[in-house]
């Protein structure tokens, strides 16, 4: 059966058509810069690319673009919208309500709404792009694949905050974590790639948002995110962990107000406010011609990922493999050998020959004495989506 899948971000929308239960990738596109006239409209199929630019100003728009686009008789893979038997939508943030991926009706779509404010850059636009769907393709199944359904895992120890245990059991207030379907994708990964050596795992995602997963015998019982997708790590816009009484001091020295506070956090900080760059290709470059505040974003980031791995190393009790994934994971060199420095101790010793290499396949990039197994593996959160959607209507 063909599933399309959806991954719909603040001004993107990423989708493929895969035929299940033989995971044939049948066409991929993106649209970026939604929101705009000169949005870009990238469509691969059999490996021959077409891109274009054009005005997407909604996402109700650029679904109906990729509708019009699977339906061509020259670069689309569907004749009739009927074909699509179910529609796989990738949604960040499942609350404490959502552990597996379900079948999207009325009290699902509700519930989604109602994680608005602990995912506002992510879950308004997943949840428009169930309801688009639901019109575009009527009859076929919409399910939701949640990105905290992973961490569900999580225990208690590590999920609940050292605030009144009302907050936790009337308001759900408590860590979730996030990127859920890639750590779990690229950590099953792993495990199939190292067989029994692969007990104790650390999985790194970096992208424009990023997150580290501390997994044991395939469970996460760790995330660097928590209540939103804004904690832990220095991320592209976001400021990662932050001591909160800045935010009182923003507000009541400073005086900015709560949605000031938060555009800043969200939007304005991490490698952007170090840098005035948020592409970490850019930053690196700069870096390299001597830019110093570049330079020290790096270091700081770099100095964060060590910092988590040598936590979560401790509460694994000991470590079998540190993987690098996502876009900057998996393309930059820079930022994974930073990310490994004086990390000896651990057992950790990146070869820096092995670094430099670029494949699309899983490759190993420690030194033959590392005691640790350094892996780059490519994450495919939307073959994993369609994975989950096909388990669950087949």
């Amino acid at each position: 059966m063909k599933i399309l899948v959806l991954n719909a971000g603040s001004s993107s929308l990423k989708y493929q058509v895969i035929e299940m239960p033989n995971q044939t990738v049948e066409c991929i596109g993106m649209i970026e810069n939604i929101g705009t006239d000169c949005a870009i409209f990238s469509h691969e199929k059999d490996g021959e690319k077409q891109q274009r630019t054009l005005s997407v100003l909604n996402h109700t728009v650029g679904l109906k673009k990729v509708t019009e686009t699977l339906l061509d008789a020259k670069i689309g893979v569907i004749q009739h919208v009927e074909e699509i038997k179910a529609v796989g939508h990738r949604v960040v943030h499942g609350g404490s309500k959502f552990s597996k991926t379900v079948v999207v009706d009325t009290e699902v779509k509700s519930s989604i709404r109602m994680l608005f404010d602990l995912a506002p850059l992510h879950n308004p636009v997943s949840l428009a792009g169930i309801e688009i769907a639901e019109t575009l393709f009527k009859t076929a199944k919409q399910i939701a694949v949640f990105d905290t359904a992973f961490h569900q895992t999580i225990p208690k120890t590590a999920y609940q905050y050292a605030i009144k245990n009302s907050f936790l059991e009337t308001h759900k207030i408590r860590a979730y974590g996030f990127h859920g379907t890639s750590h779990k994708y690229v950590s099953e990964k792993a495990i199939d790639y190292l067989g029994e050596k692969s007990k104790n795992i650390i999985s790194i995602h970096l992208g424009n948002g990023c997150s580290m997963s501390a997994i044991k015998d395939g469970k996460s019982i760790e995330n660097s995110m928590g209540f939103a997708p804004m904690n832990g790590l220095i991320m592209g816009t976001r400021s990662g962990d932050i001591d909160p009484s800045t935010i009182f001091y923003l507000i009541n020295v400073l005086n900015k107000t709560d949605r000031e506070v938060y555009n800043l956090l969200n939007k304005e900080s991490g490698m952007l406010g170090l840098t005035g760059y948020s592409d970490l290709r850019e930053i690196s470059e700069n870096a390299k011609s001597g830019n110093e505040e570049c330079k020290n974003a790096l270091e700081l980031a770099g100095y964060r990922i060590r910092k988590f791995i040598g936590s979560y190393t401790a509460i694994l009790n000991g470590l079998d493999a540190l993987i690098f994934t996502a876009g900057i994971g998996e393309n930059s060199a820079i930022m994974r050998k930073m990310a490994c420095e004086n990390l000896d101790f651990l057992g950790i010793q990146l070869d820096s020959e092995k670094n430099e290499i670029r494949s699309k396949e899983i490759r190993e990039i420690q030194t033959v004495t590392s005691k640790v197994k350094i892996l780059v593996i490519p994450t495919n959160e939307e073959l994993e989506i369609a994975k989950q959607t096909y388990q669950i209507i087949k």
